[in-house]
């Protein structure tokens, strides 16, 4: 989307044209020469696959783009983490599909490949949706082997997660399109139906350089493990393909004749538009957001006109509730108000700051969609609890012991969208990544840490200088150091990269991925009942 506006959303969109501007580096892979040797064995990348693969007139979500983001530079960085995935739909079926880019580093696993391949597998189990595996990878990336092979969050577990899978009756089809090699040749093994391009695909615990080296024997890589081997020989395959079209055709076909999914039953009706201009939603906030807004206002730009239906309106003002529908499907809202509110008491309350009437008011709401069965949406810009000797005596960890337990124990699903400030415990609260939210987006205003950079740098420069004669200049140097500093990591690209968020979003998206991700978490019918166990009330 490519749009000028006059104003106030100028600087929205600055930010979201670098994030693009990011994004087309992040989809060259490892450049065009290996994209180049990719072509001359006949294959196709990985983006190109999941392009054939998905239909074309339904949405692809890709998840985990910016990860590996500005990491592993001393190797020469790992763009998508090496590996391309989402949600798309495969003959009219809503599905999870992860692709290894082989333009990256052979697609070896890095820490965060192995991360973010957890992660789909969990997207998979969370939502009950088929998965497939595009399999073309070297292995692990022996250079970084300690810190992706032996823990419980390392490589093993997605094997461990394929056997889980497949006990929960989640369909998985792994298509080896390239090398499959060491442990990395369990996976499409342990998937429901494993197939192999002729002549590029192979599947061998060792290759045979290493096959020399441990016995002795001298053999080919196609005679070791490929695709006629383990089709006619072994049995390991189930299919023999002569190229990756092939392959890809069949696994639509595969796809087309799985049964229909039992649903959880979320409430939809036929979609209505939004009462705003869908441009509107980048002008809302300021520049940096430096001034108050109104949430509902962003609201308004997601929900479908009209719908939208306040809980407890004139209550704890800091947090907007309220029911509402998005795309037709039933939602309940929880968003930080920006507004600087009154009280009935004339006390003055700043915005996105969590008070004891606010936290009491979105705990109760939490328990209500629970008990309706109703998908929550978080829109999060929050800097943190009140602090103070008036909240402190009030109560406020307690109200805000009880909201972070209504969060942690919702039996719904939960998708959180960072829009502005996520600081502190507030991120806890407004279901961040800690609280299994199904699938958390930043917009590229979002800001991720402990506190903000101000007063982050304030108190970490009083610890450094405490007890130390330093000049004014020089305390100011510091500061300004420790602030750049400590900013570079509050930045979605640095949540991004690390998989702290799904990915990075065109606020004007908002609407279509929440959309999705209700579409997603209505295939997995099996919702318990709430418990919240013991809080203070």
């Amino acid at each position: 989307m490519d749009m000028k506006l006059n104003g106030s959303g100028n600087w929205m969109l600055a930010l979201l044209n670098t994030v693009k501007d990011n994004f087309e580096k992040i989809k060259a892979g490892g450049g065009k020469k290996s994209v180049e040797k990719q072509k001359e064995k006949n294959k196709l990348t990985a983006r190109e696959r999941i392009k054939y693969l998905t239909d074309n007139d339904k949405p692809f979500i890709e998840i985990g783009a910016f990860a590996g983001h500005g990491m592993y530079e001393e190797y020469g960085g790992c763009p998508a983490g090496g590996t391309v995935a989402g949600i798309g739909y495969v003959s009219r079926r809503q599905c999870v599909i992860v692709a290894n880019d082989q333009t990256v580093k052979a697609g070896a696993w890095f820490p965060i490949t192995g991360k973010k391949n957890l992660r789909m597998q969990e997207i998979a189990m969370e939502n009950h949706l088929p998965i497939i595996y595009l399999v073309d990878s070297a292995g692990i990336f022996l250079p970084m082997q300690d810190e992706i092979f032996p823990d419980k969050e390392h490589f093993g577990r997605i094997f461990r997660n394929n056997a889980r899978m497949s006990a929960m009756g989640i369909t998985q089809i792994a298509a080896v399109l390239g090398a499959c090699v060491a442990g990395g040749a369990y996976l499409p093994i342990m998937s429901d139906e494993t197939l192999m391009v002729k002549g590029n695909g192979s599947i061998f615990l060792a290759g045979p350089y290493l096959v020399k080296a441990a016995i002795g024997e001298d053999i080919d890589a196609e005679t070791l493990g490929g695709a006629e081997t383990h089709n006619a020989i072994s049995g390991i395959a189930d299919y023999e393909c002569a190229d990756e079209y092939e392959c890809l055709d069949k696994i639509k076909n595969i796809v087309s004749k799985l049964g229909e999914p039992q649903q959880a039953g979320f409430n939809r009706i036929e979609s209505i538009a939004p009462s705003k201009n869908m441009e509107t939603i980048y002008s809302i906030m300021q520049e940096n957001n430096a001034k108050p807004y109104d949430v509902v206002d962003i609201i308004e730009c997601i929900v479908d006109a009209a719908s939208f239906e306040q809980f407890k309106e004139q209550y704890g003002k800091t947090i907007v509730c309220g029911y509402a529908r998005i795309d037709g499907w039933s939602v309940g809202i929880v968003a930080n108000q920006r507004l600087i509110s009154k009280t009935k008491r004339g006390e003055m309350q700043m915005g996105g700051v969590i008070y004891n009437d606010s936290a009491d008011k979105a705990a109760r709401f939490i328990l209500n969609c629970n008990q309706k069965k109703i998908p929550l949406v978080f829109l999060q810009d929050v800097t943190g609890f009140m602090v103070g000797s008036r909240s402190e005596h009030a109560g406020i960890i307690k109200d805000g012991a009880k909201l972070v337990n209504a969060v942690a124990n919702s039996v719904v699903p939960k998708i959180t969208i960072i829009t502005g400030n996520s600081y502190g415990a507030g991120n806890y609260a407004m279901c961040g990544k800690a609280y299994d939210p199904r699938f958390i987006y930043a917009w590229p205003s979002a800001k991720i840490a402990v506190m903000g950079g101000e007063q982050a740098a304030k108190t970490l420069l009083q610890i450094q200088v405490s007890g130390k004669k330093i000049s004014e200049v020089e305390q100011q140097q510091m500061l300004d150091a420790i602030k750049s500093r400590y900013e570079k990591q509050t930045i979605p690209y640095y949540a991004a990269a690390r998989l702290w968020i799904d990915d990075i979003i065109d606020p004007a998206d908002t609407r279509k991925l929440i959309s999705e991700g209700i579409a997603a978490s209505n295939n997995n019918p099996d919702i318990k009942e709430m418990k919240v166990g013991v809080f203070q009330v």
